[in-house]
């Protein structure tokens, strides 16, 4: 977990945060499982990830993201160029993400108890 967002978080999180976006509420830097969102709205079981020049082919994101997935997760990955130039677009996202329904939850079957 990192103390200081980058400018493109702290932009994000700026627009995000006190229940901007159709009163949903957001948290930032959560931990989810093994690994820490960028941005988790439990409601809509969302998670926001910010991607730099860093994640541009990363298998390690894709792991997370079937993870997260399995668990009933939602993930929607944003371009740190996107927040920064297009913040309008990327919260029109945001809340198109979050009204699609949930999706369903993980299965029990082969689990122990």
């Amino acid at each position: 977990m990192r103390r200081e967002p980058t400018p493109p978080e702290q932009k994000l999180w700026y627009a995000l945060r006190r229940r901007q976006v159709d009163g949903l509420k957001f948290r930032r830097q959560v931990p989810v499982g093994p690994f820490i969102a960028d941005f988790y709205c439990p409601p809509a079981r969302l998670v926001i990830e910010l991607d730099g020049a860093t994640h541009s082919d990363s298998t390690t994101d894709e792991r997370r993201d079937a993870w997260m997935l399995a668990q009933g997760l939602r993930v929607l990955r944003i371009w740190n160029n996107d927040v920064m130039g297009n913040l309008e677009g990327v919260l029109a996202l945001i809340r198109d993400a979050a009204r699609e329904p949930l999706p369903p939850p993980p299965s029990r079957k082969g689990r122990g108890r």
